[in-house]
């Protein structure tokens, strides 16, 4: 215990730039301590917009008349964290909704654009398009599960970062019977469990493509080592790494670990058992990022893996105490982690079709209500720009978040 309490402190190090002991730190300090990567912030500064814009998108494709009632909306804003209210929300971006009168009760209604329609259409082909690849990651996910299974209703809340079809079980688990079945779980009433039918195949991780290529280029037998059990480093701009920090991570890379997709077996409560413990974890959650059709997840969606990945460490410090390979962020009341060498400059390294289609829905967001007519303008509010709604508005949830993921959630 001493040895964590000593290794998170001199994480605590590098994030503040003086000595805080982490045991005397609680978790909040701990995420408001982390080194900011302002490209990431960037990033998330307008997707924390693009979950809530999915949100209302989906109850609206989900409508028979392909529209909802703004009164119902409304009554839905504190759920879908619409701080300002839905119509506030709606107007603030007229390329993506419309607002309308029912023909039949006179009632405002809200509606996609064609443009937003279509760019919907394109991620749900996007998705199709996708389903071998998407079957493949799936049976790759399940892998790591020392029962090969997973509770269906932890898949259902990656849905979206998996890439999956909103039809899913029936285009994907119910159309490859003989890849998965579903059953009942045992533990939990009402609810079932995913299943591999059969397991073939062995899966090598998705580190080992970066470990080859490094071993290609290097001679030495020390940075051989290194690379043999090691992961891509890249770590904040402006973040200072003492000399101790590099000398922890240069031995942390050779520490010997058994893989996500292997055995984990018998574990000793040893200092050295301990820490290759806590690398597979860090081996676990690599894998799950990449997995991920944009490499990023909310960390309370991962938590819910926890206990079939057999992870018994802290995800979110996990993160923490990593940042050369993940970034945390809190904006839009949620951490949202990404894996750090999947992205350049804010953008997918290695994009996709899904991501693509995405990254068009992000752009309108990006626009908020400029492009627009004087008589579409209507629909913004005549008293406030963009500019500042976005500002005042993060800056209510910047403070929320302190106060929803506080000491309570430590445990995450």
């Amino acid at each position: 215990m001493a040895s964590f309490v000593s290794r998170c402190g001199l994480h605590k190090i590098l994030a503040i730039r003086f000595v805080i002991s982490r045991g005397k730190t609680t978790s909040a300090q701990y995420v408001a301590s982390r080194a900011r990567d302002p490209t990431f912030e960037k990033l998330m500064a307008q997707y924390k917009n693009l979950i809530k814009v999915f949100s209302i998108q989906d109850l609206i494709l989900a409508s028979p008349t392909l529209s909802v009632p703004l009164p119902y909306l409304s009554r839905l804003a504190q759920t879908l964290h619409l701080n300002r209210g839905a119509t506030s929300f709606v107007r603030k971006y007229p390329h993506i909704f419309e607002l309308s009168c029912d023909p039949m009760n006179f009632k405002p209604i809200v509606k996609l654009t064609k443009t937003a329609f279509q760019m919907s259409h394109e991620e749900s082909l996007a998705a199709t398009a996708m389903i071998p690849d998407t079957v493949g990651r799936l049976i790759r996910l399940l892998s790591m599960s020392s029962s090969k299974c997973l509770p269906l209703r932890a898949i259902f809340r990656i849905w979206r970062e998996l890439g999956l079809p909103d039809d899913f079980e029936d285009s994907v688990i119910l159309q490859n019977k003989e890849i998965f079945t579903l059953c009942e779980n045992p533990l939990v009433h009402n609810t079932h469990i995913l299943k591999l039918v059969a397991q073939s195949s062995v899966f090598t991780p998705v580190v080992e493509d970066w470990r080859q290529r490094e071993l290609n280029k290097v001679n030495m037998n020390a940075e051989a080592s290194e690379i043999q059990f090691g992961f891509k480093h890249n770590y904040p701009p402006g973040m200072k790494l003492s000399k101790d920090y590099r000398a922890w991570v240069s031995k942390w890379q050779k520490l010997p670990y058994v893989g996500p997709y292997e055995a984990i077996g018998r574990v000793t409560k040893t200092k050295a058992g301990m820490r290759r413990l806590e690398k597979r974890a860090v081996g676990i959650v690599h894998e799950f990022l990449s997995l991920m059709v944009e490499k990023m997840v909310e960390v309370e969606k991962i938590s819910h893996f926890r206990k079939w990945f057999e992870i018994d460490v802290n995800i979110r410090d996990l993160f923490l105490d990593h940042p050369g390979m993940f970034y945390l962020s809190t904006k839009g009341k949620r951490h949202t982690v990404f894996l750090r060498e999947a992205y350049d400059r804010g953008c997918l390294v290695e994009p996709n079709s899904i991501y693509n289609a995405r990254r068009k829905l992000l752009h309108l967001i990006s626009l908020g209500q400029r492009g627009l007519s004087m008589n579409n303008m209507r629909l913004g509010s005549p008293r406030r720009t963009d500019d500042v709604d976005d500002e005042e508005e993060e800056s209510q949830e910047e403070d929320e978040d302190w106060e929803s993921h506080g000491e309570d959630n430590c445990d995450v």
